[in-house]
């Protein structure tokens, strides 16, 4: 009965020993670049059509408010463009982190120039709220590009600019 007793409490301190060893490795040995996390790999929060549908409701009110347009100031040209929504891009739900979601639309002016503009939205419970709208592109020609670095998206200069 003596020898059981030494035995169960010798194997219940090796298996403690075990489990708090995984633990003090796992903190010795940080993640590294190579091994990618859960969060990078995790679905997104939202689906690209509630974010495509978001943008479109927010698009439709906006421009019901200021005479039919949507109306965005271009910091470059230093007017404010009237636009009218041609597409939301579907293709992709691109993640900034942090719960802040974009996606490219089209938006069409009245002297015919194309506008692509990047629409960032965070998640705020089940809502999501604008946060920001950038002209990505004007006629095809990007004025920032973007690069996606462990599942998060950030802009990136245009090189020769």
């Amino acid at each position: 009965m003596k020898r059981r007793t030494s035995i169960s409490i010798t194997l219940a301190f090796l298996g403690l020993s075990l489990a708090l060893g995984t633990g003090v490795r796992a903190q010795e040995h940080p993640e590294h670049p190579e091994h990618p996390s859960q969060a990078k790999t995790e679905a997104p929060a939202i689906t690209m059509a509630a974010l495509s549908q978001a943008i479109q409701d927010y698009v439709a009110k906006d421009s019901k408010l200021k005479g039919g347009y949507f109306l965005v100031f271009d910091s470059e040209s230093k007017r404010v463009l009237q636009l009218k929504l041609a597409k939301v891009h579907e293709e992709k739900l691109a993640s900034l982190g942090g719960g802040v979601y974009f996606a490219c639309a089209d938006f069409n002016s009245a002297d015919t120039t194309l506008y692509d503009l990047d629409i960032f939205m965070k998640a705020s419970g089940k809502r999501l709220e604008t946060t920001e709208v950038a002209v990505h592109k004007v006629n095809g020609n990007p004025r920032y590009n973007w690069k996606e670095e462990g599942g998060i998206w950030k802009k990136q200069p245009v090189a020769g600019k």
